[in-house]
């Protein structure tokens, strides 16, 4: 294209087009110099080119493109400019030039007189996808610490405000409480004298009185410029930048978590910033439920503990006393009372160790290991106050994956329950019977019918359908002796294996308890 008089009115219309492009677009004759360049074209050049090869006027037409631009040879561009001219194939490529710090996508289209050469500045879209990698790294990593089993709350906090302050370029991260008006910091990463652990000040003097007001995060990124001169916490810490959330513990106001720098951001944080720091405001807020919430186990099973001492030494001391000397007073004489005292202190016994269970065993459960369930039952069955009951096994063997003492503690109480509860006295027979332990019950263990677990029936007086759901209640019962703790222990163990337990009617018409979900050995 000519910039003389006689250029045509065509190529007037041309150059107008390509000036308008926002892409630079230039050409380059053999010798590779620059034979023109549209707006962008000349603009891109003029600023990578030394100022001695910049006409007068400003133009670049007429200057070699390789030695105009300092060190342009050792460039991609170079690369890939003379491969095209040399196969005469176009090519396209991605590459930063660093003297502009600006990335370009780059197409070049050879022909026989020269190379025409398209470039798109790309830098704003390249920040983009840096600043998702970055995004993402962190993500990754936050999950990392926070489902890092082997680190402490406070080891986790500081893994998380180092992440913060990396992933936001601050040097300071920090997590405080409030209470009573003052700030505490309570861990940080940082390098600001005021803000390590430790320190305190009134919550008047911190950037905090204001985070805290808000239902979103507070962000500064030229604290003068955006009016804090004069503010207390400006006065005192002397931020700049600062981000940060407000921390919540059971929906009350613990404190906050930010970060801050004393130098000016220059540009807002974005919107990916911005939700990597509400992510870790929560996180912290669940953490810190999370912890209040073990702390409060621990000293309710204190509390249980000491209540299972008391119960162990202070109740049964005096029981044993109680049943020696009932067994003494029999030997002297023969009393109607003797006997209903006897079934008393019995029954006093059991509910002391039913108590004892729930209180020491909760519902913990070591590590499953294979388990032989009919010879455990059968074994458990021997060690249960029967009378002349008799157990029945569906099947010689059948292993499962099971806390073998705390299914035998299942065992237990089933058939302890059915004894109890399905005796031939219970059944409106003879009162004799119940003298034996209800000496007609029969009790039968087995697979459950499509393999998912086993069952415990009997053929007792079962259970009404509309008391089904409560018998696994703590405290409930039908038997004037009974403790009501039985099932409810069945109920704790079954789940404490991740197992379902339901009580439902046996073919004899009896109770069947069905414990589903189990896992075969």
């Amino acid at each position: 294209m000519s910039d003389g008089a006689g250029e045509s009115a065509s190529n007037k219309d041309l150059r107008t087009v390509l000036d308008r492009m926002s892409d630079g677009f230039f050409t380059l004759d053999g010798d590779w110099r620059i034979a023109f360049a549209n707006d962008r074209g000349r603009e891109i050049l003029r600023s990578a080119m030394s100022d001695d090869a910049v006409g007068p006027d400003g133009s670049v037409e007429g200057a070699n493109l390789w030695e105009s631009i300092p060190g342009a040879a050792e460039t991609q561009f170079y690369d890939e400019y003379h491969r095209a001219m040399a196969t005469q194939e176009p090519v396209s490529f991605d590459s930063y030039y660093e003297p502009l710090d600006t990335w370009f996508e780059a197409r070049a289209f050879p022909s026989d007189s020269g190379l025409s050469v398209y470039l798109r500045d790309i830098t704003e879209r390249r920040d983009l996808e840096r600043r998702q990698r970055e995004s993402l790294r962190a993500i990754q990593r936050l999950y990392a610490v926070s489902s890092d089993h082997e680190r402490t709350f406070d080891e986790k906090v500081e893994a998380i405000l180092t992440l913060g302050c990396e992933y936001l370029d601050v040097p300071n991260g920090f997590l405080t409480r409030i209470e009573d008006g003052t700030q505490h910091v309570e861990a940080s990463h940082a390098d600001h004298p005021l803000l390590q652990p430790g320190e305190t000040c009134p919550l008047d003097e911190a950037y905090c009185k204001r985070t805290i007001a808000r239902d979103t995060l507070l962000t500064v990124v030229d604290a003068t410029e955006e009016g804090w001169a004069g503010d207390p916490a400006h006065e005192n810490f002397g931020l700049e930048t600062y981000i940060g959330g407000k921390v919540e513990v059971d929906g009350e106001q613990y404190g906050t978590l930010c970060f801050a720098a004393t130098t000016p951001r220059g540009e807002p944080f974005t919107d990916t910033q911005r939700t990597f720091v509400e992510l870790l405001t929560r996180w912290v807020s669940y953490e810190l439920e999370r912890q209040r919430a073990a702390e409060r186990l621990e000293r309710e099973r204190d509390r249980l503990d000491g209540f299972a001492s008391v119960v162990s030494h202070d109740l049964r001391n005096p029981l044993t006393v109680a049943r020696g000397r009932v067994d003494l007073l029999a030997e002297e004489c023969d009393s109607e009372h003797i006997e209903p005292v006897e079934r008393s202190l019995s029954r006093m016994e059991t509910l002391i160790d039913d108590l004892l269970t729930l209180a020491r065993e909760g519902d913990a459960v070591d590590e499953p290991e294979p388990v032989d369930l009919v010879a455990l039952a059968t074994d458990a069955w021997k060690t249960t106050d029967s009378g002349s009951g008799t157990l029945r096994t569906a099947v010689d063997e059948l292993e499962i994956l099971a806390d073998e003492a705390r299914l035998r503690q299942l065992f237990e109480n089933l058939f302890r329950n059915a004894v109890e509860h399905g005796s031939t006295s219970s059944r409106g027979e003879p009162d004799d019977a119940a003298e034996h332990g209800g000496e007609a019950v029969t009790v039968t263990v087995g697979p459950l019918a499509d393999g998912d677990g086993f069952y415990v029936a009997d053929d007792g007086t079962g259970i009404p359908e509309s008391e089904r759901e409560q018998v696994f209640e703590t405290g409930y019962t039908t038997d004037p002796e009974g403790t009501g703790f039985g099932l409810n222990i069945v109920a704790e163990i079954a789940d404490a294996h991740g197992w379902t337990v339901r009580a439902v009617e046996s073919e004899e018409g009896g109770a069947r308890f069905e414990v589903g979900g189990v896992e075969p050995a």
